[in-house]
């Protein structure tokens, strides 16, 4: 983010409603695949994505009556994004510096077939790299909530 990406943060009543503002006007596929921003703390932050169709795998073999899969790109997404956003809780400036991503892991624990909720906790935010840890929920047709995904992301933090 620059400061000509983005109107004045103090314009907002709040981290989330500024977060979500960015999304929605200056990020386009997120965007597009609904990610909206649930909690903003110090050091931790939650995105989600509701389930959609157009975000599923084709299963041509699956039965009739089970939902598809969200695609694990969509996870892998947010778990990327949630942990690099996640690091500007923990400067003193979340909006003077740029952040980048240096290596990304994900762990598929399961498939995806309902919403999305990616929740990260930064582990470390030093002077140029940063770490996140991140949990991928979905809620399945039956309303349990499971864990769908794991990752962890490492991040160049490039401050001003």
């Amino acid at each position: 983010m620059t400061d000509d990406d983005y109107p004045d943060p103090e314009t907002f009543a709040s981290l989330e409603e500024f977060l979500q503002h960015y999304i929605d006007e200056h990020q386009e596929f997120l965007s597009w695949i609904g990610t909206s921003v649930e909690n903003v703390g110090p050091g931790t932050m939650t995105l989600a994505v509701p389930y959609d169709e157009k975000l599923t795998n084709a299963r041509p073999n699956a039965d009739d009556d089970r939902r598809p899969d969200i695609h694990g790109g969509i996870a892998a997404t947010l778990i990327d994004t949630v942990g690099g956003l996640s690091l500007r809780t923990e400067l003193e400036d979340p909006f003077a510096a740029s952040i980048a991503t240096i290596n990304l892991n994900v762990n598929y624990l399961r498939p995806a077939t309902g919403d999305l909720v990616a929740t990260a906790d930064v582990v470390r935010a030093g002077s140029s790299v940063g770490v996140s840890e991140v949990t991928v929920e979905s809620t399945t047709p039956d309303g349990e909530t499971r864990e769908v995904a794991t990752g962890q992301g490492a991040y160049r933090i490039f401050r001003e």
